[in-house]
């Protein structure tokens, strides 16, 4: 494995295990921490699942669902800021380092396109 995919699989747990962190002291809104905290982990899921595909469309098939569930982590960080629930630095610090994540897995999914 290359040390870019080794890069985004590690990125991707250090991204889950800060959320998850993070989520531990939030009180209330417990739909929105629990929606946070699943889809912020199946990223680095899906990423270690696209290790094992069985095929190049598989493979991209993976990335993409990691690509669709760190924008869907955006969303929730969006709702639990807006409710007050993260400070503006931890919902910046955690957005900057999803973004990162996002651009990794954009580039890795165009490159296994080939285009």
């Amino acid at each position: 494995m290359s040390d870019n995919k080794n890069q985004l699989r590690e990125d991707s747990i250090d991204f889950a295990l800060e959320v998850s962190d993070i989520c531990e002291d939030i009180k209330g809104c417990s739909v929105y921490v629990n929606q946070l905290l699943r889809s912020s982990s199946s990223i680095g899921a899906n990423i270690h699942e696209a290790r094992y595909a069985q095929s190049r469309a598989d493979f991209i098939h993976k990335l993409e669902i990691a690509l669709k569930e760190s924008s869907e982590t955006d969303y929730w960080l969006e709702l639990l800021f807006r409710k007050n629930r993260l400070s503006e630095n931890q919902y910046t610090t955690l957005r900057n380092k999803g973004g990162s994540i996002r651009r990794m897995l954009i580039a890795s999914i165009t490159t296994a396109k080939g285009e």
